[in-house]
């Protein structure tokens, strides 16, 4: 009865081991990237490719702004708050180089303003210097209910289900 409780209690992260350990046999824990022994990571959503399309086929052809929000997600806590006192940097990052790096980059981050993804406020280096990123999930919704022009329904669709297969209830 207790090896039936033990079972009963393994959490999806012991059964994907298991299947890890069945698949590829023991690996050297070296060879992987874990976040609970390595520093420098974030919280992202794991659905945050389908969000980063719909994103893009948001803002427009030839206007992605999915990297961008990306790189901001990732220089972020998990309150979405950024400073923005590397620029250049943060628009390397993004994907942008060039003479027109940052003022490419700064078309993107506004543009993710224009669609409700985050706020910017001015500060030390400029208009930009200040970033509060909203859940995406959210925003999606919004633009959905709205119609929004780019806004497609198999992206939503397929955003929809990945949430409930994972679990998520961030589209309720």
């Amino acid at each position: 009865m207790n090896a039936a409780r033990a079972v009963a209690k393994k959490t999806i992260e012991d059964k994907q081991a298991e299947l890890r350990k069945e698949v590829f046999g023991l690996l050297d824990p070296e060879l992987t990237w874990s976040r609970k022994t390595a520093k420098g990571f974030t919280t992202i959503p794991r659905t945050m490719p389908l969000i980063g399309a719909i994103m893009d086929a948001l803002s427009g052809k030839g206007k992605p702004v999915a990297r961008t929000f990306l790189e901001l997600w990732c220089r972020s806590n998990d309150d979405g708050f950024v400073t923005l006192s590397k620029q250049a940097e943060t628009a390397f990052a993004s994907g942008f180089s060039g003479e027109r790096t940052v003022s490419t980059w700064k078309e993107r981050v506004r543009r993710l303003e224009e669609l409700g993804f985050l706020i910017t406020k001015p500060g030390v280096s400029g208009n930009l210097h200040y970033v509060q990123l909203w859940n995406p999930y959210i925003v999606i919704k919004y633009h959905k209910g709205q119609d929004t022009q780019g806004f497609r329904a198999d992206l939503y669709h397929a955003l929809f289900e990945r949430v409930q297969d994972i679990g998520a209830r961030d589209l309720d």
